[in-house]
């Protein structure tokens, strides 16, 4: 299994998410849209990374509400609390580790983009926790990425390395199946309400600009595997491969998200 490192994140990278996540925010509205977060709500953010989701829903709960955003990386947690206001509280925490938090003490519980990082005891032990704190009736929502339905980018990536006489593993997420969201929900005690596979179209002016979200979305383990000359040639062959999606809107490609909705009993 591969493992995610924690300790490549840079300022820069930081700052670059900050600047230019704005695919993962889009996605995350209708995520917290179709949880039907409303007014006077307590609301719990995992992996909030610079806290540009949370501040959005922080305004949706109101004075009467709150918002609690932890991210594991604490130079994303450093710009997250420079948005930090009377209802939205920012932390160093970790998705499969809620111990700071009582149990049943939220109306909703939200990962997005976030449990792919995540391996598999991380991934039953962060909704485990989930379910523990939230209340009866509670909601849980999350996207991660879609194992059956990977992004139009990763076979063009893998192609490139194999070329290269490298593997595609890396520091790569772990992603999921429907069905295995589905058992996981189910062996945390949730209720499925949606489960399914959404896709989003990107554009981007060149690879460069791929190269620096795919960066700063994993906090440095894209590619992390490779020496600096293996990640130029990545680069220059990529660019050439990508051109085949060139329009005149930059150049197109597709990414597939599990989007899943779920509740804990009620009383």
């Amino acid at each position: 299994m591969t493992t995610i490192s924690l300790s490549l994140d840079t300022p820069e990278l930081a700052q670059a998410y900050e600047h230019g996540s704005d695919r993962q925010f889009n996605h995350g509205k209708l995520l917290i849209e179709t949880l039907g977060v409303r007014r006077g709500q307590r609301v719990l953010d995992v992996g909030a990374g610079t806290g540009r989701l949370a501040a959005h829903v922080a305004e949706i709960v109101g004075p009467e509400g709150s918002v609690t955003a932890i991210d594991p990386l604490p130079l994303r947690v450093d710009i997250a609390r420079q948005k930090a206001r009377a209802n939205l509280a920012t932390a160093v925490g970790r998705a499969e580790d809620l111990s700071a938090f009582a149990s049943k003490s939220f109306d909703v519980v939200y990962l997005n983009s976030v449990l792919h990082w995540l391996n598999e005891p991380q991934k039953e032990r962060a909704i485990a926790e989930a379910a523990r704190v939230l209340k009866p009736g509670g909601k849980l929502g999350f996207s991660t990425g879609s194992r059956e339905k990977p992004h139009q980018l990763e076979p063009i990536q893998r192609k490139v390395l194999a070329e290269l006489g490298r593997d595609a593993e890396g520091n790569r997420p772990h992603k999921l199946t429907v069905d295995e969201v589905r058992a996981l929900l189910e062996r945390a005690g949730f209720i499925a309400d949606t489960v399914e596979i959404l896709t989003f179209v990107d554009h981007a002016a060149d690879v460069d600009e791929i190269l620096r979200h795919s960066g700063s979305s994993s906090f440095g383990n894209h590619l992390s595997h490779l020496s600096p000359e293996e990640k130029r040639e990545v680069r220059a062959r990529l660019a050439n491969e990508l051109e085949a999606f060139r329009t005149p809107k930059g150049l197109r490609l597709e990414r597939n998200l599990i989007f899943a909705i779920a509740h804990t009993a009620g009383n």
